[in-house]
């Protein structure tokens, strides 16, 4: 089964309608490493990622009932997990911390140095950034929000989003001329 094909999928998730176990099991193990590539992005540690996942899948369970057959699965499976993953950081009250600025500038990242580490080395910098840092990257780099959905969904202000951006890019930017500084001195 291919998760992009709605015919293979379909009786799967009408299985889920149906809360056969099965059809659960199926879709949990066929949709597992991909939502795994999302939750391990905000938790500290893969048992946080596997838990995020769980509560994720949990809700995909108890609501599969409002998906629309006619769409793709796969966005509407992402948005709950990405939804799930920013609730569970909130919940952690791992911002409590705020950091206000006016404004904080676009740094660049030099693609050029980014050409020179591997996707794998640059995910383990980005999972080393404090909880705070990484979760607002993550949000405004890879899953495409704004500051302003940001700071509402984390509870934060627009400037502490900003902040957090920049912040984590700086630091990203620091290892990551580190790691070259040490792989080619």
């Amino acid at each position: 089964m291919h998760a992009e094909d709605a015919s293979d999928l379909r009786p799967v998730l009408m299985g889920c309608r149906k809360r056969q176990r099965g059809s659960q099991h199926e879709l949990y193990r066929h949709f597992y490493a991909y939502g795994m590539s999302i939750t391990i992005r905000y938790a500290d540690n893969e048992d946080e990622a596997i838990q995020i996942l769980n509560d994720s899948f949990m809700k995909v369970f108890s609501n599969i009932k409002k998906f629309d057959l006619e769409k793709p699965f796969k966005p509407w499976f992402r948005k709950i997990v990405v939804n799930t993953a920013i609730n569970y950081v909130r919940k952690q009250k791992k911002f409590k911390r705020e950091v206000q600025m006016d404004e904080a500038g676009n740094i660049s990242t030099g693609e050029d140095i980014l050409s020179r580490i591997s996707y794998m080395e640059l995910m383990a910098m980005v999972q080393s950034l404090t909880t705070a840092y990484r979760t607002v990257f993550n949000m405004y780099v890879i899953d495409g929000f704004k500051h302003e959905e940001i700071a509402n969904m984390l509870g934060i202000s627009v400037g502490a989003s900003k902040s957090n951006l920049s912040k984590a890019r700086s630091k990203l930017r620091e290892m990551i001329q580190k790691n070259l500084n040490t792989r080619y001195a």
